[in-house]
């Protein structure tokens, strides 16, 4: 019974490599994308990015945090499908999910007092790239 129980253990997790580097495509293509948008923005359109601060003057938002913002929703949003795959039944309401999380993640950029109106476009134009790459990636990676 135990090289039974093993062996399709085994192949479980065999089978699981391919969407796990799906995944981490997924994940990886967002991040270059928000890089890439970065990237252009910050010269293209002559802004610094800035975020405002609670009663300080705020921070730049350079390149190094634009990649682990990135990365950090992007594994956050895989955590969750993972989570969603295992105790649901129907883990394609992942895609609801992730697009709420994204609709939520704009209310920073957006109502942010202190931020001028093109860095809140800019800002979210950040946010937009992540969702539009990561969201339809991911759900092709949904079993069912």
């Amino acid at each position: 019974m135990d090289t039974i129980e093993r062996s399709s253990g085994a192949a479980a997790r065999a089978a699981a490599r391919p969407q796990r580097r799906r995944r981490l495509a997924a994940v990886g293509t967002a991040v270059a994308l928000a890089t890439a948008t970065w990237v252009l923005i910050e010269p293209v359109a002559g802004v610094d990015l800035r975020a405002p601060g609670q009663g300080s003057p705020g921070f730049d938002i350079g390149l190094v945090a634009v990649i682990l913002t990135a990365a950090g929703a992007a594994l956050l949003g895989w955590g969750l499908l993972a989570a969603m795959e295992r105790w649901t039944r129907r883990p394609r309401a992942w895609t609801w999910v992730a697009l709420g999380g994204f609709l939520a993640s704009l209310t920073g950029p957006m109502s942010g007092t202190g931020i001028p109106g093109s860095h809140r476009w800019l800002l979210a134009l950040l946010h937009l790239v992540v969702a539009a790459s990561l969201i339809p990636l991911m759900r092709r990676t949904i079993d069912g």
